[in-house]
């Protein structure tokens, strides 16, 4: 009866851990963050967003074959935390614009791949490169807009880069997928 139990936990676990993919016609929601837990700790945070990427690459032991690559910007509901006490729209605005600073920097991941990485050869000696520059300039973004917006509290510079965020995932538009 404990083996069946520990496995029914899991299995639920699994099926209520969700990760919602970006979308432009889908926004963020305070439902969308299920941990109980503040694992950044520190009494000023009020919420906090988990996301990134999940990508994947279809190659061949052929060099010459061309790879299918797919990223996709994911947040993860129970990784993300909110202080059910101090929540509003403002700071879920502002925690809807970590989310979509993942995707300028996926959509900027897809464009350098679209125009590096035609074949098994290529990814097998550019990916891992290509990967790591982007996801070092993504959370040094995610840092800087943090610091600059003072999480949120600074509305002049919130609004400054609500707008910069919106250009570059305009100026991206044709890398949503590839």
């Amino acid at each position: 009866m404990r083996f069946f139990l520990i496995v029914f936990v899991l299995i639920f676990n699994n099926i209520s851990a969700q990760n919602i993919y970006w979308s432009e016609d889908q926004k963020l929601i305070w439902d969308n963050f299920k941990s109980k837990t503040n694992n950044l700790g520190g009494s000023t945070v009020v919420a906090y967003t988990h996301c990134g990427w999940e990508y994947s690459a279809t190659t061949s032991s052929d060099p010459k074959v061309p790879v299918k690559i797919t990223i996709k910007t994911v947040f993860n509901e129970n990784k993300s935390w909110k202080d059910v006490k101090r929540i509003n729209d403002y700071v879920l605005l502002h925690e809807q614009k970590h989310f979509d600073i993942a995707e300028i920097h996926a959509r900027k991941l897809r464009k350098e791949v679209s125009e590096k990485i035609k074949t098994t050869a290529d990814y097998n000696k550019f990916f891992k490169s290509i990967y790591a520059k982007i996801s070092s300039e993504y959370k040094n973004f995610q840092a800087n807009y943090d610091r600059a917006t003072e999480h949120g509290m600074n509305k002049e510079k919130q609004a400054e880069y609500n707008l910069l965020i919106t250009e570059e995932l305009e100026k991206l538009n044709n890398y949503q997928k590839l």
